[in-house]
């Protein structure tokens, strides 16, 4: 794998899918962003295959590959006949199972390289092309004399972590204590010394609020003012090179416009070391997940709907911003005590926001996000439409529509639109449909129900194209409760 220099001066990585055999659209298709591309027979693939005699070893959704340049990996959906990387298979449900059987098996994922042939079937031959882009230029002298790339929190060498990146990283092991990160990154802020910190020093941390894939949340208090914020540490999982920083950042200032009462506001932004932090507004009631999970897993009718209205109203401004959110779900709808209500919920009343407005989808545009191995791309699956499978970059607003049914429907139920289970997560969101509410919990009113089941249709496309259509029938089935 070589460094690929671009004739404009900027270094990509880039990978190549060639075509060596069978008939798709053309013969090469270049990836330069944070992708995935589901290859098949099926209408929604993109390379897709003919339904025709010579292609009819390739199954309609054969095997997805999720790319985030120079990175590479293949996943079997359960084909037929196979997907082989250099002859070797690495998944195909047995020719006893239904293909519905083999959507509910486990198959193995495997990260390709530049050179690497994957075969689908008996019929269908791509070439892998991995171009890597070149470090910064360095002066001999302080070649000859550079330490192998170190984490910028324990300084331990990551040379086999990196790979074929560059750029600061904190390493698997420091990952996995975010508390120690960013207390070390206070004390530095304390000390006055790195201006890219200033965000950050005037603020002790009170308290963890949470936690999950991309690094965690903390409760933290202005030294001076008093002011409460959610102090937000986000870690790469890749190397964070510069280009992939401004482009993370620079999406994220997208988001510090939004100021709507249905939206918990970003104050400011950095990163250092290897880790990017954020401050915003911090809701003292919790998260819905939470709320849920103090409730016993339900809410009733007119709270789950004063909060889905609450977002809905959010979600309404943000969109008529341009920014979609992409990874809505109960665990970043925050709740706030306030005066007043967008539902009528009165003085004193729970209102809802949505957190982490656009971060999950610019960190994983940037790249940042690396690969997965759970089978289901950046965000939460289990509020995905098959949409945000298929078109990973290009999601309508109407995806955040379709999560915020999906909140409602866990919020009135207690379980999940769909039966996931222990199967492949994508295999379940390509392959079934919400289950109606009904059949769920029966005491759902008729009214409600058709709403909520209109809005998660995803075929030809999601129910509600937009927040204020969601919301507008919402209102109309709770006239009529």
């Amino acid at each position: 794998m070589q460094p690929d220099p671009q004739p404009n001066g900027a270094n990509t990585a880039t990978v190549t899918l060639t075509v060596l055999r069978g008939r798709t659209g053309r013969g090469e298709y270049v990836f330069d962003e944070r992708s995935t591309c589901l290859i098949g027979r099926g209408e929604d693939c993109d390379p897709r295959l003919p339904s025709d005699d010579a292609h009819r070893s390739v199954s309609r959704h054969h095997c997805l590959l999720d790319i985030n340049p120079p990175d590479v990996r293949v996943r079997d959906l359960g084909s037929r006949n196979g997907t082989f990387v250099n002859g070797l298979k690495i998944g195909q449900r047995e020719a006893y199972h239904t293909p519905e059987q083999g959507r509910a098996l486990a198959f193995q994922e495997r990260d390709l390289a530049d050179g690497d042939e994957l075969r689908l079937g008996k019929s269908v031959a791509f070439r892998v092309s991995v171009r890597t882009p070149a470090p910064p230029p360095t002066d001999p002298v302080t070649v000859a004399t550079m330490l192998p790339p170190a984490c910028s929190r324990c300084g331990r060498e990551i040379t086999r972590e990196l790979g074929s990146r560059f750029g600061e990283y904190v390493c698997a092991d420091c990952q996995a204590e975010p508390d120690a990160v960013l207390r070390l990154l206070i004390d530095l802020a304390h000390d006055g010394q790195r201006a890219e910190l200033a965000p950050i020093a005037q603020y002790t941390l009170l308290r963890e609020l949470g936690r999950g894939g991309m690094g965690a949340v903390y409760l933290a208090r202005h030294q001076r003012t008093g002011h409460e914020v959610a102090l937000k540490l986000m870690l790469p999982k890749v190397a964070a090179n510069p280009t992939a920083r401004a482009r993370f950042l620079r999406e994220v200032e997208l988001t510090r416009v939004l100021r709507h009462p249905n939206i918990a506001t970003l104050y400011e932004d950095g990163f250092a070391d290897g880790a990017f932090f954020f401050t915003s507004e911090y809701c003292a009631g919790g998260s819905l997940d939470r709320l849920l999970e103090q409730r016993g897993g339900r809410l009733p009718i007119d709270e789950a709907l004063r909060y889905t209205l609450d977002v809905a109203a959010g979600l309404e401004f943000a969109h008529g911003q341009g920014v979609v959110h992409r990874d809505l779900s109960p665990s970043n709808i925050l709740l706030a005590l306030a005066p007043w209500s967008s539902a009528g919920g009165g003085q004193g009343a729970l209102t809802a926001k949505v957190g982490d407005f656009g971060l999950a989808k610019a960190f994983d545009h940037a790249g940042l996000s690396g690969l997965t191995r759970t089978g289901t791309t950046a965000g939460k699956p289990w509020y995905m439409p098959r949409q945000q499978v298929v078109n990973f970059r290009d999601v309508p607003f109407a995806v955040d529509v379709w999560a915020l049914a999906a909140c409602l429907y866990k919020c009135l139920t207690g379980a999940y639109v769909r039966d996931f289970g222990a199967q492949d997560h994508w295999h379940v969101i390509l392959h079934t449909s919400p289950l109606p509410i009904r059949q769920r919990e029966p005491s759902v009113p008729d009214a409600l129900a058709q709403v909520i089941d209109h809005a998660l249709l995803e075929q030809p496309a999601i129910g509600f194209a937009t927040a204020r259509e969601f919301a507008d029938a919402l209102r109309w089935a709770q006239s009529v409760l």
